[in-house]
């Protein structure tokens, strides 16, 4: 009997503290902000410089920051240092350099930075001065493969001043000093042991091994899980020292049909579509007349070079006469009224008329079937007798190739065949998975015909990676580089190179100019028009603004709100 009073009053005071835990847990422990975002393309890898992929970009952008950026006003600002370097405050300065380096003036530059107290990694480990030293001897060996090895090998040295202070010697005098362009820091005392082998870094890095390390972030958010082809999930970085988040949890979904990407949004499954890597303008008009009520759809004229890039050692495309009549064979002011709204201009050559060096006097190659097939008779392709053009043996038969799942794109491509038909040439379409074209297809030089997509850059951006002679990816340099059609015209190095070194901005436009001209000339791709960037967000998401270049939206996703109560 007592010991059956004792039983009752020990599970009543069992049930009473389980009652008082659960209480106090409930009201301590505040639901989850989940933000959930849609985009069309999944990144080929989470190395911040082994991917041009504009997804790679737009993730990253929650989970790492660089040392300087562009803003939405299109200003270099710090994001991981404290102050912009600059000749008139002192922390850039022209310095002499041996003669046999760089532009072999005998000058160059230091530029001193100081990175942001506080900043670290994702696992609370300092980000130093050792970093960016270990960073710069990573980028600039020939064996890691980095896309862009110029950026490191302009750097003669790095001096260490303090753990977070250091001056860059640069090889030359250059009006982009300050920037940290394709320099992006990397966490020295995690992929150290992958660099230990420098020619298999790129397969033992930890950003392609391991992307849920959490000492390979240093944004509001790092990288928790990670399902390839699908989604990646970021957490709060417990390391940020920055603005506070809004949101614990960003979920970014990876649906490469737009179709099915709207329908996600419509469904509730997304929360948002990105603007940088969504939906295209015409996509995001049709979606605003429909459901313009339910969510807000920002547009944002942007520096996106949509175009058709060759691969130059084709029979079919080597010869100018043949790129020149596919160019006037397309009716490119048609194509922009019937898919856009005429809302996005025809590109003249890569330099976009939002940028101040755009040349105005440059017109782009007029729509002309009759000429375009003139000089194809030039080129000694002649109409066989099925109506499409041979020349000893070959027929004028071009692959095309472009993100599989891209509606709008499918479309161009669609525009594009019909109207190549009529002039005799045939297209044949062989579209692919983003994350293979943006991969080995192109990083490797693949393709045999024509790619489809677009080449987004930061303002006055020169088009070193994407024309320079020394930049045409091969085995011999270890893939790196962007010049995937094999264009190489020493005149055009030696404008890049003089562009690169101008500090006085008028001397700089006529430079510029020189660019242009000489890229309509020789026509190293196939102009078609600059994208605009459409945000599909929903009414209660307040913050979110577009730049309209290549540091995106992302970069400043912390100062993003959820307006709910």
């Amino acid at each position: 009997m007592v010991w059956s009073t004792f039983g009752r009053l020990l599970l009543g005071l069992m049930v009473l503290l389980m009652g008082l835990v659960g209480g106090t847990s409930g009201t301590q422990a505040a639901p989850q902000k989940t933000l959930t975002i849609g985009i069309n393309q999944f990144p080929h890898s989470l190395h911040p410089s082994f991917d041009a992929m504009a997804a790679t970009a737009y993730i990253l952008g929650f989970a790492r920051r660089p040392l300087t950026a562009y803003d939405a006003d299109w200003r270099l600002v710090c994001m991981l240092c404290e102050t912009v370097p600059t000749l008139e405050n002192g922390l850039a300065k022209v310095v002499p350099v041996p003669n046999e380096v760089g532009d072999h003036s005998g000058r160059g530059m230091e530029v001193t930075f100081r990175l942001r107290e506080g900043a670290a990694w994702g696992d609370g480990t300092p980000i130093t001065s050792d970093d960016v030293v270990f960073t710069w001897q990573v980028g600039k060996h020939p064996l890691t493969g980095f896309t862009s090895i110029e950026t490191f090998n302009r750097i003669l040295d790095i001096k260490v001043i303090d753990a977070r202070t250091f001056t860059m010697v640069q090889d030359r005098v250059s009006f982009s000093y300050a920037s940290s362009g394709d320099f992006r820091l990397l966490p020295k005392h995690l992929e150290q042991e992958a660099f230990a082998d420098p020619a298999r870094y790129r397969e033992r890095s930890l950003y392609n091994t391991a992307p849920t390390t959490p000492g390979l972030w240093s944004g509001p958010w790092r990288i928790s899980a990670l399902e390839r082809g699908v989604q990646v999930v970021l957490e709060r970085n417990p390391a940020w020292t920055g603005a506070a988040p809004a949101f614990d949890r960003v979920v970014i979904k990876a649906i490469e049909n737009t179709a099915a990407l709207e329908a996600n949004l419509l469904s509730g499954g997304l929360d948002m579509i990105a603007g940088e890597v969504g939906l295209d303008v015409d996509q995001a008009q049709a979606f605003e007349k429909r459901h313009g009520d339910r969510y807000s759809v920002l547009y944002r004229p942007a520096l996106y070079y949509e175009h058709l890039e060759p691969r130059l050692d084709s029979p079919q495309l080597s010869d100018l006469r043949v790129r020149r009549a596919l160019l006037m064979g397309l009716d490119r002011p048609s194509l922009s009224a019937r898919l856009f709204g005429g809302k996005v201009p025809v590109a003249a050559s890569s330099v976009s008329p939002l940028d101040w060096v755009y040349d105005k006097t440059l017109e782009a190659v007029p729509y002309d079937p009759k000429a375009a097939a003139d000089l194809l008779d030039q080129a000694g392709w002649a109409v066989g007798a099925d109506g499409i053009r041979q020349r000893d043996g070959v027929r004028l038969s071009i692959d095309l190739q472009t993100t599989a799942g891209n509606r709008t794109r499918e479309r161009v491509e669609q525009v594009i065949q019909a109207q190549w038909k009529a002039l005799g040439v045939e297209v044949v379409i062989r579209n692919l998975p983003p994350r293979v074209l943006f991969g080995d297809v192109l990083d490797q030089r693949k393709f045999t015909g024509l790619a489809l997509f677009a080449w987004i850059s930061a303002p006055e951006n020169p088009p070193r990676s994407a024309l320079h002679c020394e930049e045409i990816p091969s085995a011999e340099n270890g893939w790196r580089g962007q010049n995937y059609t094999g264009y190489c015209n020493p005149e055009m190095d030696r404008l890049i190179d003089a562009v690169e070194l101008e500090l006085d901005e008028s001397k700089r436009a006529e430079i510029w100019r020189q660019i242009q001209q000489l890229y309509a000339h020789d026509l190293p791709a196939l102009p078609l028009y600059f994208r605009a960037e459409a945000y599909l967000l929903p009414q209660w998401l307040e913050g979110v603004t577009p730049t309209g270049h290549m540091n995106y939206s992302s970069l400043r996703a912390e100062y993003w709100r959820d307006n709910r109560p």
